[in-house]
């Protein structure tokens, strides 16, 4: 006969009942993932009034979490309170948690081109209602190992330091950078001053052994590539 693992049923109030900071929810963020149990991580997902009932359900059913993430969401959707979305849900979490387990701890972004610069930020700096500079810090495969945003603010009305663009690259002993910046008008053309900052990071660059490979101005769903355009830098 199969042997059965059996696990202690205990009486699990409605969420709502319990104080505000025992909630599930409310201690994976007041203490971290690391301090709940799994049943409590589950209702944390489920995020149901029964919720701490129907983890325990799931838990015990199962038989833990690989049991769980080999059931099928008819299988999960089994337990009772927990339909099609939640456990959907569950299903998720693990799917995430099993894709963390197996990706390349040094899996980086390769840019190949400006689109591929351009495509790295122009999600996150398209929408900004004020210009920010950012370099993205490259290896000698054109990898990227850092992103810092340098500056915030009008170019115009500031002044950028070359020292300053370049100090990631030199604190990491880097081959290559590229830099990025916005233009909250959605019109990416450059300006006589972003050319003539180019011109000077390229100078600077060559002194310091860190080339600049391209300096990309992003707008709304447009970018313009200085490189590309010969502007800044030699022919």
């Amino acid at each position: 006969m199969k042997q059965m693992s059996f696990v202690k049923m205990y009486d699990t109030p409605p969420v709502r009942e319990l104080p505000v900071r025992e909630r599930p929810a409310n201690r994976l963020a007041h203490y971290g993932p690391g301090a709940l149990s799994t049943i409590e991580l589950i209702a944390a997902v489920l995020q149901t009034p029964n919720a701490l009932y129907q983890a325990q359900q799931i838990v015990v059913r199962f038989g833990g979490l690989i049991g769980i993430a080999c059931a099928t969401l008819t299988e999960l959707e089994s337990v009772d309170g927990v339909g099609p979305a939640k456990a959907a849900q569950i299903k998720a979490a693990l799917e995430l948690g099993r894709r963390l387990m197996i990706q390349p701890v040094d899996e980086k972004p390769q840019v190949r081109s400006p689109a591929d610069a351009a495509n790295l930020l122009m999600g996150e700096m398209a929408p900004l209602q004020q210009e920010q500079f950012v370099v993205l810090v490259l290896d000698t495969k054109n990898r990227v190992v850092a992103k810092e945003t340098i500056y915030r603010g009008s170019l115009n009305n500031i002044l950028v330091r070359v020292g300053e663009v370049f100090r990631p690259a030199i604190r990491r002993n880097a081959a290559a950078i590229i830099v990025l910046h916005n233009h909250p008008s959605g019109d990416p053309s450059p300006s006589p001053e972003d050319v003539v900052l180019t011109e000077q990071l390229v100078q600077a660059g060559k002194l310091m052994d860190i080339e600049l490979l391209d300096h990309v101005v992003l707008g709304q769903q447009r970018y313009v590539s200085l490189k590309e355009r010969g502007l800044g830098f030699s022919q």
